[in-house]
């Protein structure tokens, strides 16, 4: 029995694999260009100072956010991966005006890991960029449903809403369209596969299968529970 019903193990452990691998060369390529990159030491010596850590220490924790970062901005990927392999989903993979298809449904989505991946002032180009692939008589996806996905949402409220950011010369909000929206990333899951607790559940099993696939690694899922339930409540 598959450890989720609207994904193969293969795929899933598949795209956790990958993941991982990216999260160690970032740890490694962090440790190995450590100080390419200008360094604060205004910063540094307060941080020292102020969070009570030796120089070795600072050193480690300044290595861990460089790698942190990398790693997080390959986190959209991730879902982007999963969704993909979810039944009637296409990844068009980067490189495209939009990251994921369902040619069945006519539906094609933007996906993007937290609400603040973009910056407010783009969010527009967003909008317009959606509306460009669903309105024109040409386009290829013309009439489907369009949606700007935060899969990290700025509270835990779930919404499905149309999308009408402001402009960020103007100040004016981008005109109401039903067919493009926006919506937090446990109501995509859903939307996408048909489950109402897709995205808890790939959270939940996540963690076995990393350790399936290192053979070593385990994570109290007791204790990552919380984490899950501070985002999406």
């Amino acid at each position: 029995m598959p450890k989720l019903k609207w994904i193969s193990d293969e795929d899933l452990s598949k795209a956790v694999a990958d993941l991982l691998e990216t999260a160690k060369n970032a740890k490694n390529n962090a440790a190995k260009n450590f100080g390419i990159n200008v360094i604060d030491p205004f910063s540094a010596v307060f941080e020292m100072a102020g969070f009570e850590m030796s120089y070795e220490e600072w050193i480690k924790s300044e290595q861990a956010r460089q790698a942190q970062k990398t790693l997080q901005n390959f986190i959209g990927n991730f879902h982007q991966t999963i969704l993909g392999f979810c039944k009637g989903w296409k990844n068009l993979h980067v490189g495209n005006i939009v990251d994921l298809v369902n040619e069945e449904k006519k539906i094609i989505a933007e996906i993007k890991n937290k609400y603040n991946t973009v910056s407010f002032g783009k969010l527009a180009d967003s909008y317009w960029s959606l509306d460009s692939s669903v309105m024109p008589k040409t386009s290829i996806y013309k009439g489907y449903t369009a949606y700007h996905v935060s899969v990290i949402p700025k509270t835990s409220k779930r919404f499905d809403i149309e999308f009408t950011p402001s402009n960020n010369k103007t100040g004016q909000k981008c005109p109401s369209n039903k067919l493009i929206r926006q919506i937090d990333g446990a109501s995509f899951y859903t939307l996408a596969t048909g489950d109402e607790n897709a995205l808890k559940d790939l959270f939940e099993v996540i963690p076995s299968v990393i350790t399936n696939i290192t053979k070593s690694y385990k994570l109290d899922s007791i204790k990552l529970k919380k984490l899950f339930e501070l985002a999406y409540g």
